[in-house]
């Protein structure tokens, strides 16, 4: 088969679509006709480098993508050949303390497939039977590979961990990114006022068009003084900061009091400069939260399924142009998911 893959961390030269040996399915893994894969920050760091991250190389990255089944091993009871499926990259042991109570993202064996273990950006993957959905009829192989890991994390972001309530003020940042469109979608759902930032008049008009009831240029404007002044100097209920350290501090200041910000990641770095005073003087409150349960991912993706929430789709690709998908998440051009495809599905 051809895959994505790469030898060894560094720029985007580093990326390769080569051959690879055909994968074999375990016992309890599908074997997958890739029919689309979509790109991450993560698979961005992943190709870069992560301190602690051991990889097998070469590496196939890709922690998002659908196609059909066309084999399945012998102790797999929930699909058959013909099926289609979309990955959820979470896998977790099953049998630990977090596990057995239901808390999947917290298992102490946590891993994602794409950033630990290899991905799924190939023509074919063999995946344990756990980390697929089912894919009804009629949905696109573009949407049911997009949507995935940013809607779950989303998901259980907002309403599992930080358990936004309609009528709260709900500021996302980085609209125009996979988690943050997906999470301006999900705080409208849940009827909470949503602010959303983002550096052009484009990505803004494509957020107000997915819920967002007041954009913010943060290129242009001081987006701490824009919500001091859209909230009449009150700050928002919540923030979502998935950037990191060039954002942390403005969000603490965005924040009103009694107020929670919530963190899924930190694609501008994770050590940012804090203001330990603001947090305890206003009673704020961090909230972690990683990928989502099993549940929790079946929940939000009947959503992403019925066409309630839609995942935004910047460009296609084929998969022997990964490297360019790469440069797009990196220079922040357009808005939504990067989908890449095996050349021989175009």
């Amino acid at each position: 088969m051809k895959a994505v893959q790469f030898e060894g961390h560094g720029g985007t030269e580093v990326i390769d679509y080569a051959e690879f040996p055909d994968p074999e399915p375990a016992r309890d893994e599908v074997l997958i006709d890739v029919k689309a894969g979509a790109l991450n920050h993560l698979d961005v760091w992943t190709r870069r480098g992560l301190p602690g991250l051991s990889l097998d190389m070469p590496h196939i990255p890709g922690s998002d993508g659908a196609g059909e089944v066309i084999e399945v091993g012998e102790d797999v009871a929930r699909f058959e050949p013909g099926d289609r499926v979309a990955l959820s990259a979470g896998v977790n042991c099953g049998k630990c303390e977090f596990c057995r109570h239901g808390e999947h993202s917290l298992c102490v064996k946590y891993h994602v497939i794409g950033e630990h273990v290899r991905g799924i950006h190939s023509e074919l993957a063999a995946i344990p039977e756990d980390n697929l959905l089912p894919v009804p009829d009629g949905v696109s192989w573009e949407t049911a590979a997009a949507a995935p890991l940013v809607f779950q994390t989303a998901w259980r972001m907002l309403l599992t961990r930080g358990d936004v309530r309609p009528g709260e003020d709900v500021l996302v940042l980085g609209a125009s990114g996979g988690v943050g469109h997906a999470a301006v979608q999900i705080a409208d759902y849940v009827g909470a006022t949503v602010y959303a930032t983002g550096s052009s008049e484009e990505k803004l008009d494509h957020a107000r068009e997915l819920g967002a009831d007041y954009a913010i240029n943060y290129e242009d404007d001081d987006f701490v003084q824009q919500i001091r002044e859209l909230t009449g100097k009150r700050g928002v209920d919540v923030v979502v900061d998935h950037i990191g350290a060039a954002t942390w501090q403005d969000s603490l200041k965005s924040l009103a009091k009694g107020g929670r910000v919530l963190t899924c990641g930190a694609t501008t770095g994770g050590n940012p400069e804090t203001d330990i005073n603001r947090i305890f003087w206003n009673q704020l409150s961090v909230i972690g939260s990683t990928m989502a349960t099993l549940g929790e991912a079946d929940d939000v993706m009947e959503l992403v399924w019925d066409g309630t929430f839609e995942p935004a789709i910047r460009e296609v690709l084929p998969m022997s142009e990964t490297a360019r998908a790469h440069e797009m998440l990196e220079n922040r051009d357009g808005f939504g998911k990067v989908v890449v495809k095996p050349d021989s599905e175009l």
